[in-house]
């Protein structure tokens, strides 16, 4: 059975992207750190849990009536493990109303989509540490989020279909600039476009660089690609700018191309016999 178009570069990415041992050791050292003695914030009203959620790109909250179940405690136990996620956590009756909360509630909100996930009732009296670690892990969507096996999930169940991945080398002297640049463009198509971030040193990326035809000697490039309908574009370049990529994502979204689509490439004409 032929995989359904807009799932074709999920496949990719999911199943020829292994979590390999050296993968799975930089997402477990990108958790650790100064978050390892944090708790979580309390909302005592309203407005203070509006202003939480405004202030973080990604912000998950306990909305508990009871703390002594087991679900408070390890909801607790989160905090060290996702530093650039931001904890919450609320027993006030106001906040939970707000909230549309009935009972115990986990929710994780994101500004890069706007979206509200939920794990409540029976979600709730099953988690576990594993279950609620990888609902945060999959569901946590930055306004750059960098590719890994298991992000890659999140990022096909948002509503938003257009993504732009920058790739290039982590390790490289420009890093630093050229994601704070990519970072301020980030912003300008927050709701609109993804950006992720795929990291050409990491051998394990080597399939989804080749889905969009570039070879390590393009690098750094952006590759900007449409769910819905698979179209892509890609643009090589030395430079990482705001202007730059916001002319490339205007462009795609006004359906300009820099390059033939890729299906138009490789289709051969049919001959009439």
């Amino acid at each position: 059975m032929e995989a359904a178009p807009s799932r074709c570069l999920f496949l990719v990415f999911l199943f020829t992207c292994e979590l390999t041992p050296d993968a799975a050791a930089e997402i477990q050292e990108s958790s650790d750190g100064p978050g390892a003695s944090q708790e979580p914030v309390w909302l005592t009203d309203v407005p203070a849990a509006m202003e939480f959620i405004a202030a973080a790109e990604v912000a998950v909250i306990g909305f508990f009536q009871d703390l002594e179940i087991p679900a408070a405690s390890i909801f607790h136990s989160m905090v060290q493990k996702f530093p650039d996620v931001s904890f919450g956590i609320s027993t006030d009756s106001e906040v939970l109303a707000h909230y549309n909360t009935t009972g115990n509630t986990i929710s994780l909100f994101r500004m890069v989509d706007n979206k509200r996930l939920d794990l409540e009732n029976e979600d709730i009296e099953s988690i576990d540490a594993t279950k609620l670690s990888r609902f945060i892990e999959i569901n946590s969507l930055h306004l750059v989020t960098e590719y890994n096996p298991v992000t890659v999930i999140g990022l096909f169940n948002s509503m938003i279909q257009i993504h732009l991945l920058l790739m290039m080398n982590k390790a490289s002297p420009e890093y630093e600039e050229r994601m704070h640049r990519y970072q301020k463009a980030a912003k300008l198509f927050q709701g609109k476009v993804l950006f992720i971030l795929v990291d050409s040193g990491m051998k394990e990326n080597g399939k989804v660089i080749s889905f969009f035809k570039l070879k390590e000697s393009q690098l750094p490039a952006l590759a900007i690609y449409r769910t819905l309908d698979e179209e892509w574009d890609t643009l090589p370049t030395a430079e990482v700018s705001v202007e730059l990529v916001q002319h490339f994502c205007d462009g795609f979204l006004k359906g300009k191309r820099l390059r033939e689509n890729h299906e138009s490439e490789e289709k051969t004409p049919k001959v009439e016999l």
